[in-house]
């Protein structure tokens, strides 16, 4: 456990730099007024995602690696910072959309509707927390390996 302790605790990080990015979104208007806006908005997330998966892999190379880190090893050690987060997901899901934005599924459903992007039915369907649960979980995952391998390269150091 000690020997992926930084990666716990960057995954961990990150699962709490995502619940304030929610708060923001919420202050934003993102989840209700300006719900139009959310889908092109919230990938700006993926700047801070980047930024945190940097920051990690540097701790993990000048702290447990001596300041010399292969891709390989910065890639492994991507990979479980992927797996925390997305072990820690439907937590953060939870508290998302019980806490910070509880009306974001009636509103996402309704403008989903009006707009005419989907059936009633198909945006219930998609817009729940069981489903938001389970993409929040393999989207980590996938885009977390992507997301290690390309900063792993960068991060790498002999």
């Amino acid at each position: 456990m000690k020997k992926y302790s930084i990666e716990i605790k960057w995954g961990i990080i990150f699962s709490l730099v995502s619940l304030v990015w929610m708060f923001l979104e919420k202050g934003l208007g993102w989840h209700d007024e300006n719900i139009a806006q959310h889908a092109i908005y919230t990938n700006f997330f993926a700047i801070i995602a980047i930024a945190l998966y940097v920051l990690a892999l540097l701790d993990k190379r000048k702290n447990y690696f001596n300041g010399t880190m292969t891709w390989t090893q910065g890639f492994i050690s991507g990979i479980v910072i992927s797996i925390v987060v997305a072990i820690l997901s439907p937590l953060a899901q939870y508290v998302t959309h019980e806490f910070i934005t509880p009306d974001y599924f009636d509103n996402v459903i309704a403008y989903s509707v009006e707009s005419g992007a989907m059936t009633q039915e198909a945006a219930e369907e998609y817009f729940n927390l069981t489903s938001y649960v389970i993409q929040s979980f393999f989207f980590a995952l996938v885009v977390g390996v992507v997301t290690s391998a390309i900063v792993a390269y960068f991060v790498k150091k002999k």
